[in-house]
């Protein structure tokens, strides 16, 4: 398929099943990258179902493929549709395939799932790869314990996805502060495919910067951040509160945007 001279195209998935971290990270990603390119259009594939509630800037724009929602044992269900896991990842990853197929972008990017739900971003990555479009993955800079991530990725066939199909691994942060993927056996192969980027510039409005209290003594922050499992945190922290006197500072809970 033909371009016009002069068009760049960045394709983003993000997996998106709930919580808004992987929404707000491409969308930053996004915006940037628009924002410093004016000949470039970004498209970002997510599952997440309030992309739709948020604003974006001129080139660049979003497919919502149907949601998924994670259960607390782990499995994945429909969020919406009255259709089993299997049909639904089946529909998002014929929608990611054409997609890709039709918007053919000069850079693919995957948002923290090398191989996307449920392996539902194959054979998105074996097309493009074809075609010898540049693959990155992205990651934040903290990630799951080594214990919990290495079983994850070695059921999930990670590595020689990486090593397949991906170019580069670009973190989101600085070497100094956090290695994501440290005790996780890697070859060198995969080793030198890490970029470290720096971290990502967001900025609020200022309407929509809160004013914080200010405590005069030491106190607790909690920061659930945009995770649903954050309900369950502060939830413990108010118990701790409820069923003991003798917790010596205040807490303050700042909740997720």
């Amino acid at each position: 398929m033909a371009k016009r001279l002069g068009q760049t195209r960045v394709l983003i998935y993000s997996h998106d099943s709930f919580g808004l971290g992987h929404l707000r990270r491409c969308r930053a990603i996004a915006q940037e990258l628009a924002r410093r390119n004016d000949e470039m259009s970004v498209l970002i594939l997510s599952g997440s179902p309030i992309i739709g509630s948020f604003d974006f800037r001129n080139r660049v724009d979003f497919i919502r493929v149907p949601g998924v929602i994670k259960l607390h044992n782990g499995e994945y269900t429909s969020l919406n549709l009255n259709i089993d896991t299997e049909e639904t990842i089946a529909m998002r990853s014929s929608i990611i395939e054409h997609t890709a197929a039709i918007f053919d972008p000069d850079l693919f990017l995957v948002d923290k799932e090398p191989l996307g739900l449920r392996g539902e971003v194959r054979g998105t990555l074996e097309i493009l790869k074809a075609r010898g479009t540049p693959i990155a993955l992205g990651l934040r800079d903290v990630m799951d314990e080594p214990a919990l991530l290495a079983p994850e990725w070695e059921r999930k066939n990670v590595v020689p996805a990486l090593e397949e199909f991906y170019d580069q691994i670009w973190v989101y942060g600085l070497p100094q502060v956090c290695d994501p993927l440290l005790g996780i056996d890697l070859p060198t192969s995969v080793r030198q495919k890490m970029v470290y980027t720096g971290y990502l510039r967001r900025e609020a409005t200022p309407a929509a910067r809160p004013a914080l209290p200010l405590l005069d003594r030491p106190y607790y922050l909690v920061t659930p951040g945009g995770g649903g499992d954050g309900e369950r945190m502060v939830d413990w922290v108010i118990r701790a509160y409820e069923n003991s006197t003798e917790i010596p500072y205040p807490s303050l809970i700042v909740l997720g945007p």
